[in-house]
């Protein structure tokens, strides 16, 4: 893998693996829901199934050691591991690229007010503030987005809300059960690619134009398990960056890919984009840069970063 490379070496190949896997789900997956039409909880077991498979092949190489836990404590949290990744491919078919990557930076808003609420955290006036340019901008795309559609959003909405309740899980679980996110992975994809088998037949067509057994051109099923590939390239080198690189770093690269990202959903999918919806953009940026430099400048910042953006 990348053992023979020197420390910053492998720092440096980790960053671009996870910048390229990133931005190429988002546009892979847009492109199967555009041109194939495939059916989305089946993609997102297909993600889960090569991701745990690919932790299995990690844990054989001894990049990490797989660690018992008991199912019954991870129940909801693969319950949710479900819910957020079927609701924000969802909201990717559903909304044009552009929403859709603004609609995630809401985890952060949702993410602080369940911890206020639940957890009695407390937060400065001044991350509260950046709060503001963020929902504005998100708002200000929305509503000027031609492609605006009350499904899409809906999609969108629940996304956001699952994906914060995940987050908060995810650190209460690794403190509970004192285990690193590959270990929890490793059991969640599973059991959760379980909770997915046995949906699918109720909530999408098996076989037929659009089924699971459906007609797929061999070229419509490489793609499927490419994003599958890709999918779990995402998940690894997030980890990799995280114990390998600053706060400062990770952050940082977290906004340049989600520049990216957005300019490449105007380039190659051909989204609208009004001066209005710039504006919203911008917006929404200011306050994910200010909140990223407060939280960075805080000692507390270690203990209390919330959320971490593909």
């Amino acid at each position: 893998m990348l053992l023979n490379v020197s420390p910053n070496g492998r720092i440096i190949a980790c960053l671009l693996i996870n910048l390229l896997s990133s931005i190429c789900i988002v546009f892979i997956n847009k492109w199967i829901y555009m041109h194939y039409g495939f059916p989305n909880m089946t993609l997102t077991l297909i993600h889960f199934v090569v991701t745990w498979l690919g932790l299995y092949i990690c844990q054989k190489m001894d990049i990490f050691s797989p660690k018992r836990l008991p199912i019954r404590k991870i129940v909801l949290l693969a319950l949710s591991f479900c819910g957020f990744v079927a609701f924000t491919n969802l909201s990717l078919q559903n909304n044009s690229i552009g929403t859709y990557q603004l609609a995630k930076t809401m985890t952060t808003p949702v993410i602080i007010i369940i911890q206020t609420t639940y957890y009695k955290k407390t937060f400065s006036t001044k991350i509260k503030l950046t709060l503001v340019p963020i929902t504005l901008g998100v708002i200000l795309n929305s509503y000027y987005d031609v492609r605006f559609n009350l499904l899409g959003t809906v999609f969108a909405t629940l996304g956001v809300l699952v994906t914060s309740l995940y987050q908060v899980w995810v650190g209460a679980k690794q403190h509970e059960l004192q285990v690193n996110s590959m270990q929890l992975l490793y059991y969640q994809a599973p059991l959760s690619s379980a909770f997915l088998l046995a949906i699918i037949p109720f909530s999408e067509p098996l076989s037929g134009d659009g089924g699971i057994f459906g007609p797929w051109s061999l070229a419509a099923l490489a793609t499927v398990l490419f994003s599958g590939v890709i999918a779990f390239l995402v998940n690894l080198s997030i980890y990799w960056i995280i114990g390998n690189t600053s706060p400062v770093t990770y952050n940082m690269f977290g906004h340049f890919k989600f520049c990216i990202t957005l300019v490449g959903g105007y380039l190659l999918f051909h989204d609208p984009l009004s001066l209005n919806q710039a504006l919203g953009i911008l917006c929404t940026l200011a306050g994910i840069l200010s909140y990223t430099h407060f939280k960075l400048v805080e000692p507390e910042d270690g203990k209390n970063r919330l959320a971490q953006r593909p």
